[in-house]
Parts: C-alpha cells; sequence; structure tokens
C-alpha cells in the first residue's frame, strides 16, 4: 500500500498496544520479557532499531473463524499494526484508512491492511533474529497469523488475500477508495505478493530456530505454497510470455504487472529457498519471477539511468516506494548462482542510486522528471539494495553509497533535521521538496525506517557513517528545463491537456507542453558549470511523425529524436510514451543556446541535463563529506568539494585506488568517488 498523504481526521483511537499473549501459549513457549536496558549492536554501540512506536501501533484483533478463513491456532487474538498514526504535536493517535463510521467503528477502508502487517512481521522476525528479544518473537507469531487468516485457505480464490480489515476482526475486501482487484482477493495483488515475503521469510526462521517451531514453520510453508498455486493461476502461468509497452516488449509474467511487487514476493522466496533448497516450487517460481525482474533492467547511459523500471505499464516512470527490485536480484543471484541477475542489480544500485543522491535525494518518482516528496520506503530501497548487491559482488564502495542514503534519517534530508528517533522508533511519514515535514508517523513509515535501521545494527561501520551526517551542503545532478519556458518560434502551441500533467504513463512537467510543427523550433538557453548529457522529454507519438532535429546555435549537430513511430500502445494505458531520449553528442560547459527544429509533429515537455560529472556535499558531525559520480566511461578528475581523503569505486563498488590527487579528485569511469 502506498504512503499516500491523508488529511489529518482527529479521531480518537487506543493509546496503548495490547501484545498478543495467546500465540505463544498455542506454541510451548515461555511467556515473553523485555529486553535488558542498553541493548547493544554487534560492533558494541548502542542500537538503532527501537521497536517502541511499532509496538504502539500493534493491536489485538479477533480472527472468528469463516469459511475460507482460518488460521494456526485458531480462536486466539491475532496482533495487526494500525494503518497510520496523526500527530497534533504532542501525542499520536492510531487511526484507520479512510473515514470512520461512528455507529459500526468500521473505517471505509480499514484499520489494519495485509500490507503492513506482512511487513511488520518481517521486522519482528529480523529483530528477534538479531536481538533476540522474546517480544519480537510473541510479535512475530502474532502478525503471521493475522496474515494468514486474511488468506483465502480454500474456495475459488484459495491463496490470495482479502486487503483490509477492521478492528473488530471484519473483513472488508471491497473498500473505499476502491483498490483493483476489487475484491481485493479476486486475482493477484501487491498484497499478496507482500503476504508470499512474510511467509517466506517468516519459514525460513521458525524452520532454523528449533524443534518447537516445527509445526508453525510448517504451517507458514503451506501458506507460501497456497500462495504459489494462486499466482500459478495467474503471472506464473504467463512465464516466458512477452507484452507490448508501445514500442517494447516485456515480461508478462510479473505480479500484477510491477517488478515492484514481484520482488517483495521474491525476498520472501530467496529466503525460503535458502532454508530448503530442494522445496523445487519455491525454487521454480524464485528463479522465473527473479528473471522476470532483471528484463526491466535499463543501460546506464539511457534514462533512468540503470535503474530497474517498475511497471510495465509506462516507459517513463520510475518510482522510489517498493523499489526492491536491485535488492531482490542481488539476493536472489546470490541464492541461485546467477550473477547475471546480479549485474542487473549492480547497475541500478551502482549507477542510478549515486546520481539520484546527487540530484537531491531519494524522491518518491522520475516520472520521468525527478519530483515529490522523499519517504523512509524510498530511502530503504535504496540503502537495503546498496547493503545487498555490496554482498553479492564484495565491493566495499556501495556500502558507502547505503550509509549515504541512510543518512537521510539522521539529517541529510530537504529538512536538514533528523526524521527517525532512535530514543522512541518514531519516523516521520514524509518531507516535501521545500523541506516541510509531514511529523504522523504511520506503519509503512515505521516499518521501513526499522529495515534500515536493523541492516545499519549489523553493520557498524556504515551505521557511524550514517549517523555523522546532519545536512546537504550542496547537490548538481539531474535537471530539467521546460519547453514553455524556452523561446519559440511563431507556430509553436504551449498546450494544456484537459486531462492535466498525468498522461497515463508519466506527469508532464509543469502541466503542459509545446507542440512544435514541421519548420517550427524551440530554443533553450542554457549555462552548465561542467559537461553535460542532453536528454530532450518527448511525448512520442504512436503514429510517424517525423523528428526533433537538435544543434548548438553556431555550433555541431547534436542528435535527433523521434516525434512518434511507437505504434500500437499494448498494455499501456494511452498511446504514446513520455520519456528522455539520448542524443548522441554532449554537451561542453559554458553559455550556449540549443536549437531543436521540428520534421513532423513534436510534442516536446522540456530537456532533460544529466552532468557529466554529478555531486553531492553533505554535513557532517567533523566536516564535509562529498559524493561524486562519473556518467562517462573513462576516468575524470574533477575539483574537489571537500577536504579530506577519499577512494574511487567502479561501478561495481570495487576499489580503484584513492580518489584525492592534490585538489582534484579522480573518478573511474562509469563509477564514483567519495571524500570526507
Amino acid at each position: 500500500m502506498s504512503a499516500s498523504r491523508r488529511a489529518f481526521l482527529g479521531l480518537a483511537a487506543g493509546t496503548t498496544a495490547a501484545l498478543a499473549t495467546g500465540s505463544s501459549a498455542a506454541l510451548g513457549l515461555a511467556p515473553a520479557h523485555a529486553m535488558p536496558p542498553g541493548a547493544r549492536s554487534p560492533g558494541g554501540t548502542a542500537r538503532l532499531t527501537n521497536l517502541d512506536h511499532l509496538r504502539f501501533l500493534l493491536d489485538e484483533v479477533p480472527l472468528p473463524e469463516l469459511e475460507h478463513h482460518r488460521t494456526y491456532d485458531q480462536g486466539s487474538l491475532g496482533l495487526a499494526p494500525w494503518t497510520y498514526a496523526d500527530f497534533d504535536g504532542e501525542t499520536f493517535t492510531r487511526v484507520g484508512g479512510g473515514s470512520l463510521d461512528p455507529a459500526t467503528g468500521h473505517w471505509t477502508q480499514g484499520a489494519y491492511n495485509v500490507d503492513d502487517i506482512a511487513r511488520a512481521a518481517v521486522v519482528f522476525l529480523r529483530d528477534w533474529q538479531t536481538s533476540g528479544d522474546p517480544r519480537s518473537r510473541e510479535a512475530a507469531v502474532g502478525t503471521l497469523r493475522t496474515l494468514a487468516y486474511l488468506q483465502n485457505d480454500s474456495g475459488p480464490d484459495a491463496g490470495r488475500v482479502v486487503l483490509w480489515q477492521q478492528s473488530d476482526g471484519t473483513l472488508n475486501p471491497s473498500a473505499e477508495p476502491v483498490e483493483l482487484p476489487d475484491p481485493s482477493d479476486s486475482a493477484e495483488s501487491y498484497w499478496l505478493a507482500r503476504a508470499v515475503w512474510a511467509f517466506g521469510e517468516g519459514y525460513a526462521v521458525f524452520a532454523g530456530s528449533g524443534v518447537e517451531f516445527v509445526a508453525f514453520a510448517g504451517f507458514l510453508r503451506d501458506r507460501l505454497h497456497l500462495a504459489l498455486t494462486a499466482l500459478g493461476e495467474e503471472s506464473l502461468a504467463r512465464v516466458g510470455d512477452l507484452v507490448r509497452s508501445d514500442s517494447v516488449e516485456l515480461p508478462d509474467w510479473l505480479i500484477a504487472g510491477g517488478a515492484d511487487a514481484t520482488a517483495e514476493a521474491v525476498l520472501g522466496l530467496a529466503a525460503a529457498n535458502e532454508a530448503d533448497p530442494d522445496d523445487a516450487v519455491v525454487a521454480d517460481a524464485l528463479r522465473a519471477y527473479a528473471e522476470g525482474i532483471a528484463r526491466m533492467g535499463t543501460g546506464t547511459d539511457v534514462w533512468p539511468f540503470g535503474a530497474v523500471l517498475p511497471w510495465t505499464g509506462s516507459l517513463g516512470f520510475w518510482h522510489g516506494w517498493g523499489a526492491a527490485t536491485p535488492e531482490a536480484l542481488a539476493r536472489a543471484g546470490a541464492v541461485l548462482g546467477r550473477p547475471d541477475l546480479v549485474e542487473v542489480a549492480v547497475a541500478d544500485a551502482g549507477s542510478f542510486t549515486p546520481l539520484l543522491l546527487a540530484t537531491g535525494g531519494p524522491v518518491n518518482a522520475w516520472a520521468p522528471t525527478p519530483a515529490e516528496a522523499q519517504i523512509a520506503y524510498g530511502v530503504h530501497g535504496r540503502a537495503a539494495a546498496a547493503l545487498a548487491v555490496s554482498e553479492a559482488t564484495g565491493g566495499p564502495g556501495l556500502a558507502e553509497v547505503a550509509a549515504l542514503a541512510a543518512g537521510w534519517f539522521f539529517g541529510a534530508n530537504p529538512a536538514g533535521e533528523p526524521v527517525y528517533d532512535p530514543a522512541t522508533g518514531v519516523t516521520v511519514d514524509g518531507i516535501e521538496p521545500d523541506g516541510r515535514i509531514n511529523r504522523n508517523s504511520g506503519a509503512e513509515s515505521t516499518i521501513h525506517a526499522l529495515l534500515t535501521m536493523l541492516l545499519l545494527d549489523e553493520r557498524p561501520e556504515v551505521a557511524a557513517i550514517a549517523r555523522s551526517m546532519t545536512g546537504i551542503e550542496s547537490t548538481h545532478g539531474v535537471s530539467m528545463v521546460e519547453a514553455e519556458a524556452a523561446t519559440l518560434s511563431a507556430g509553436c502551441v504551449v498546450e494544456l491537456p484537459d486531462s492535466g500533467a498525468w498522461t497515463g504513463e508519466g506527469n508532464l512537467s509543469g502541466g503542459a507542453y509545446v507542440s512544435v510543427p514541421a519548420g517550427e523550433w524551440v530554443e533553450f538557453e542554457l549555462d552548465l558549470p561542467g559537461d553535460a548529457e542532453l536528454h530532450p522529454i518527448v511525448w512520442q507519438r504512436a503514429e510517424e511523425a517525423g523528428h526533433g532535429q537538435w544543434e548548438i546555435v553556431d555550433g555541431p549537430v547534436l542528435g535527433s529524436t523521434p516525434a512518434g513511430g511507437l505504434g500500437a500502445a499494448g498494455l499501456t494505458e494511452a498511446p504514446g510514451a513520455l520519456r528522455p531520449l539520448p542524443l548522441e553528442r554532449p554537451l561542453p560547459a559554458g553559455r550556449m543556446r540549443v536549437r531543436c527544429t521540428s520534421t513532423g509533429d513534436l510534442r516536446l515537455d522540456g530537456v532533460l541535463m544529466r552532468p557529466v560529472v554529478a555531486s553531492a556535499v553533505y554535513r557532517t558531525e567533523t566536516g564535509e563529506a562529498a559524493l561524486y559520480v562519473n556518467a562517462s566511461d573513462r576516468t575524470l578528475l574533477t575539483e574537489a568539494l571537500a577536504d579530506g581523503s577519499g577512494r574511487t569505486f567502479t561501478v561495481r563498488g570495487a576499489q580503484r585506488g584513492q580518489a584525492r590527487a592534490g585538489r582534484r579528485v579522480r573518478i573511474a569511469g562509469g563509477g564514483f568517488a567519495t571524500t570526507r
């Protein structure tokens, strides 16, 4: 479920969360006791992971036996986190999704949802494994039992899951506003993918935790197989089939068409496969889904510069929420012994993520222009991917990238202040581009912050870098100039579509584009501090429509971009595609006029510029640190932006010597460097 911002409802809910007691008795476990205070990480420092706020969000939920809905130890209460926690300046109030009917106590969506229940279970599982805290074991059992209850255990929709649940245990398969699929257990979905994640990790953890957990582990394995049986009727039945997305053939066997959804399922499948390599059902699904995700990878020299596309429905849309694709590919590649899968993850973690950081940080979306808020979900994805790829390749540089990404929680963000509190476990719900903070702290943000903290606690050297970061001094990354702000010839027309900025596959910057008929031109005044690649953002037509011819006025020709010719839309919502297209020649540093002349019927949104050397400078507790990103395939020297020593790395994170050469920094071709 997305971390959409909601209006503050001001509705009262309980102020404390109860923990289940029945689940431990069913497993024959001793009652849970709190961890002693002052718990330490493996490096001997105080743990960053604090589950207090997540435990506050947890509540007991009745699980009455229904046709098609039963669970382990039927009759005992389950556990689920409330979806949102609204902050009034002093206290948090737990609320559900949508509006509340006071007569029934039901929300138009629900109090709890499968996405958060599944991901909370993963947090508790991982915390129990690393800290030994029996409270986390209890919570893992309770949330996994609730998750299993929301899954149909029989009937025509067996294996699929209902998304929403009310606080009295009532299931809500058709929420308002409508979720697709509707009813939510009528087809495969993002929430089914996340259930696979939790069942897979749950099985792996409990199967390796002693004889007292054998029965529960077997139950989770059965529910994982039940989910895979349901997926076998849809996406897994199409393995090898391709679907047309405008001009490109993409895999038709991703869950709900999403590499993002499929990636979260792959995390659970990889864990289960590692625990039991002989389970052919899991191994086959893992292999098929990982190969499908890998086909969504992109080249590092074209937009989005190595990132894995999240959705078959658009060639020009990348988003940060749910972007577990590189982490999933790295883990699947390691488990399956498939270096080809790891290489796709390398491009995302080692090329795109450093550029993303240099462009201002982990924004929600490049659609195709970088924009929107920044949230913990997206930050966790960047840090987790860099660490997973670092482990798969042995490249230490990617661990530094992970530390820079995770620094967002401690002040390296647009607000310039910490947004995760290790003393309480509270994480803000997001930061707007202008630095405004949404101080609510719902389940999704809390969960993904804690998943990041668990990773940092296992790696004290990475945590030390992340915790030392206090702000962002400057960034120099991808930028955009809108076509309607350029100089237009007399025949050009600024168009504002009635449908608004959304084209069905991406967002027009500023909600407008320029229509450039044959013989007309658009001229951009640019002043570049360094060499850059120019990527015109064209809303290509399905039919042939000529080209845009690009040149520097009184200078060389840069290349051309097609105005159309994509052909049938295929599965996409609208004909044509809005995306940045590469030119043959880069732009030199300095002031210049760049002209585009149309030979047909060009729709131009603007120009996106990628510096050959992108950079970010961070404030730290001991001075400044800098990141340098090289878009070219040759080693470059650039002016140092921060004092101190540093290292240069390949895209795989392998060190290629010291970065500093006097007052200049050496950056490996296609790689990055850091100084601090």
